[in-house]
This record gives structure tokens, sequence and C-alpha cells, in this order.
């Protein structure tokens, strides 16, 4: 059994969320070449609740929530050796104990996680919309 220590809100370097997001896989889809970004990601997110083996970074759940109503789940990644041991679903849990009892935890799944979720008690939701940077929303538009 891993000795794995969960921490909320604990200050993650960007090399550490990069090394991560790459052992992951979830570095496919984020944009880890772009060190701004990654750093204007970690500094705003709200809520940051990570796993650590010793000094190693091994999981990171960082959302963006009020605390009360809503809470996004933008990302969820596990380094790839310690997958399938808990620490997802133990970082899901401790995510959701931050938050008020009327709070939505909202997230949209990677393609190669969308039968994970379900079995979890989320429940899919085809509602969700997606505005890719440079469309534009004209204001004279219906």
């Amino acid at each position: 059994m891993l000795n794995i220590e969960y921490k909320v809100n604990h200050p993650i370097s960007s090399a550490e969320f990069i090394e991560l997001l790459k052992r992951s896989s979830l570095g496919e889809r984020r944009p880890i070449q772009d060190l701004d970004c990654i750093e204007g990601m970690l500094a705003h997110s709200n809520l940051l609740v990570t796993a650590w083996q010793g000094e190693r970074l091994v999981g990171v759940a960082r959302s963006l929530t009020d605390f009360h109503y809503a809470c996004y789940l933008s990302d969820l990644a596990v380094d790839q050796a310690y997958q399938c041991q808990g620490i997802g679903k133990h970082l899901q849990s401790l995510t959701q104990a931050q938050l008020g009892p009327r709070a939505k935890l909202i997230l949209i799944a990677a393609p190669a996680a969308q039968s994970y979720y379900g079995h979890l008690g989320y429940s899919a939701n085809p509602r969700c919309w997606v505005l890719e940077p440079g469309v534009s929303i004209s204001p004279t538009e219906a």
C-alpha cells in the first residue's frame, strides 16, 4: 500500500504541475509549452487538492469554485504509475468536502475517461457548450 499524503491548497510549482500533466497523459490536452498560461491556471484556481508520495506530486484536482453552488473541476490528473489505486477518487472526494452542501461538481471528461465518472455517481449532461479561443460572440447576433 502506498503512503499518499493529500493536501488542500498547498502551492505547487508550474514545473511540478507540468511534469504531472505529462505523466498523467493530460498533458496532451493542456498548454504545457505555454508557461504563462500554466502559471495563470495555477494562480487563478481557488481550490487545489494534491496527492504526494514523499516529495513527488502524483495527483492533482484543480478547480474554480464559488464554494456554494458550482465547482468546475478543470483538471484531474494522476500519474500513470499511480493510477487505479483510488487516488483520483480521493482527490474528488476531498474536493467535494471543501464545498457547501448545495454545490455541484462539474467537469468535462477527457475522451478516454468518458466511462470513468458514471460509476462514481456523476450524471452525464448533454447541455455543455464550449466557446473555443478565437471565436467571438457578436453582440448584434441573436
